[in-house]
């Protein structure tokens, strides 16, 4: 009887000094939140917003690394077409084989891209000596609105990646018989409506938001970055 009462008169004290260690542990913790939740991230200078605000509820981003016919394009086409235009935005990456795509026809006729990417125009069935992605005749694509000039003017937002310029203009400069440095400058050179190409501007001279064509200046995309663009509304 006596270690019966012994024992239930210690469970009291543990569970007394249990309870002060759990209070003394919640404050603690509390200690330890209250600062983290009152930080915030610092703002992160990554350069221009881009690609800005886009329209709509529903928006997707296509990787694009390889041409493959022309799909990276398809792709985000068909997503624009099966959702209202005013309610849908598509952003475009175009890197690795797919940067081509961004380029216009003077560049692949001069730096050989079709043969040196083995991509062959759909309307000749020969490697290509002009971008067969952009401004192409009426039934040579799948669809006529995936050429990517029909999707610039429908709001498409696409994105060229820098690295893939660097490295695409060492490998092609030999076809042109002129220095890497000559070639990055030529393919990243800005084109006018009516010139040879899409616009590709240079990020670190355009940060407008919304539509266009422009250079991803050393990196392809933040995760910060698609989660403004897929942020809940």
């Amino acid at each position: 009887m006596d270690n019966l009462f012994r024992n239930v008169t210690d469970v009291t004290p543990r569970r007394s000094f249990l309870g002060r260690v759990a209070g003394a542990i919640a404050v603690g913790i509390a200690g330890f939140a209250t600062p983290v939740r009152a930080q915030t991230a610092p703002a992160r200078s990554g350069g221009p917003d881009w690609p800005g605000a886009l329209k709509g509820r529903h928006r997707q981003v296509v990787d694009g690394y390889e041409a493959n016919g022309g799909f990276p394009l398809a792709f985000a086409y068909t997503f624009l077409v099966t959702n209202e235009p005013s309610d849908a935005t598509a952003v475009i990456i175009l890197r690795h084989g797919a940067f081509p795509i961004a380029l216009g026809h003077e560049m692949w006729r001069k730096y050989k891209i079709g043969e040196s990417f083995k991509i062959i125009d759909p309307e000749t069935k020969a490697p290509a000596v002009k971008n067969p992605f952009l401004q192409p005749k009426p039934g040579v694509l799948l669809v006529d609105d995936i050429a990517i000039d029909k999707l610039l003017a429908n709001g498409a937002v696409i994105g060229a990646c820098n690295i893939a310029l660097q490295v695409q203009s060492k490998m092609l400069a030999g076809n042109a018989d002129v220095t890497p440095e000559a070639a990055a400058k030529g393919m990243g050179r800005e084109h006018r409506p009516g010139g040879h190409g899409p616009a590709i501007r240079n990020l670190g001279r355009q940060s407008r938001p919304g539509g266009g064509l422009h250079l991803l200046r050393g990196r392809l995309i933040r995760r910060s970055d698609l989660e403004g663009m897929f942020r809940r509304i």
